[in-house]
């Protein structure tokens, strides 16, 4: 906070007045400035992130805006520690753990974790266009080239996170939220597991009641991927048609509906779409398409993703932001931070003492929003399109699967 920029003779004569950088500045007035001190003590200010008015709420969280005042607007789960029991605690844990294991475009980013002794604050990207819930609320159902880009969107988020062993159990329309550029983003984390494999046994009821599988009111162990499967049949019928496949008036009565499988598909859905609802639905697990049966089906044919507008992630965030010695599209947004964080005050010393893979570092948070504004620049969160028509089914559907095999390698984990 000693430095000075570099200033005009003029400037100097005037009375020498240091020129801070943002990050000084802020410091300054975290430390010093009354107004400030009394937001971080009344809970305005929580870090460097100014909170505003709420946007959501869970049952163990609220969701109010925020922003980050060297950055951007972001989203601040809140969450009282003073009424969290033991698994509370368990399930927040794998919250964190498996939003730091993942990096791709269709699931919500997590920048920091903000500790306080009563209260912790995860900072998650901001998707300001409401959820899919909502949206069908009040809107009605979805057109039917709305509902295959969003559709799309889940499977390709849900491919990427099965790859990576980890299994969401709680996907419902509530869950699925959208940006302003259009981009679906899947959150919510809290019931979400890491396995040691795919065909690794659960014994744990998650979710919500209307999209659980049948094998989940089976009081037996289960496999979590059909589970997740399940979970986007019913949030797709709900897309298509606007209403839930199973509706009962009791717990009871809905247990039985869905373990027995009683719905019907409206023959005013479009028959692909049918048969992808059919052959995700059905009582017995093994039996369900898997994903990528679905990603290369009729329905979703006409899909294609801007596959070659998504950057990488730095395997190594400090490495890459010290090595400037590589000429590529990652070495461009790593220069694009690099250089964005010169300009907020952090120093190379900053970088030397900051690993950049503690989530619980405010460096980490301002590196973490600069690395996603920088990616979303080169077209990161561009949602996909749906072309005209499609002339040869079987070489289409292979060249569109063969794109979306590629997901992971552009989402390396960080």
């Amino acid at each position: 906070m000693t430095e000075s920029c570099d200033g005009s003779p003029e400037d100097e004569e005037a009375g020498g007045v240091l020129c801070l950088t943002p990050l000084q500045k802020l410091t300054a007035a975290m430390c010093k400035d009354e107004r400030t001190v009394k937001e971080l003590i009344i809970g305005r200010r929580v870090g460097f992130y100014k909170v505003r008015g709420e946007i959501g709420y869970g049952t163990f969280s609220r969701v109010k805006l925020a922003f980050h005042a060297l950055t951007k607007k972001v989203a601040l789960k809140i969450l009282d520690r003073t009424r969290l029991d033991a698994q509370a605690h368990r399930l927040l844990s794998r919250e964190i753990s498996s939003m730091e294991a993942l990096q791709h475009p269709n699931v919500i980013r997590l920048y920091e974790v903000v500790e306080t002794p009563s209260r912790l604050f995860l900072v998650l990207e901001h998707a300001g266009r409401g959820d899919l819930h909502n949206r069908i609320c009040s809107e009605g159902k979805l057109s039917d080239n709305t509902s295959k880009i969003t559709f799309a969107q889940i499977l390709s988020a849900f491919k990427y996170m099965h790859n990576m062993n980890i299994i969401h159990r709680d996907l419902k329309a509530e869950n699925v939220l959208f940006t302003s550029s259009g981009c679906v983003k899947v959150a919510d984390f809290g019931f979400s597991t890491q396995v040691a494999s795919r065909s690794a046994a659960l014994d744990t009821f998650c979710g919500s009641p209307p999209y659980a599988a049948p094998e989940l009111f089976r009081d037996e162990v289960y496999l979590g991927p059909p589970v997740d499967v399940w979970a986007m049949g019913v949030l797709l019928f709900f897309m298509v048609t606007g209403t839930m496949p199973f509706r009962a008036d009791t717990l009871g009565k809905l247990r039985r509906c869905i373990m027995e499988g009683n719905y019907a598909v409206p023959p005013w859905v479009p028959g692909p779409c049918q048969r992808l609802i059919r052959g995700i639905l059905k009582p017995v697990p093994s039996e369900r398409c898997a994903i990528d049966q679905m990603l290369g089906c009729d329905w979703l044919l006409p899909v294609e993703f801007p596959w070659s507008l998504v950057p990488p992630e730095p395997c190594s965030p400090l490495q890459s932001l010290l090595d400037s010695e590589r000429g590529s599209l990652e070495d461009e947004v790593e220069e694009e931070v690099r250089g964005a964080l010169e300009e907020l005050g952090f120093t190379a010393e900053h970088l030397q003492n900051n690993r950049l893979t503690d989530c619980r570092s405010p460096f980490t948070g301002v590196y973490r929003i600069l690395l996603h504004r920088a990616h979303k620049r080169r077209g990161c969160d561009s949602p996909p399109v749906v072309r005209g028509m499609v002339r040869d089914p079987k070489r289409e559907g292979l060249r569109a699967y063969r794109g979306l095999r590629h997901t992971s390698k552009f989402c390396v984990l960080s």
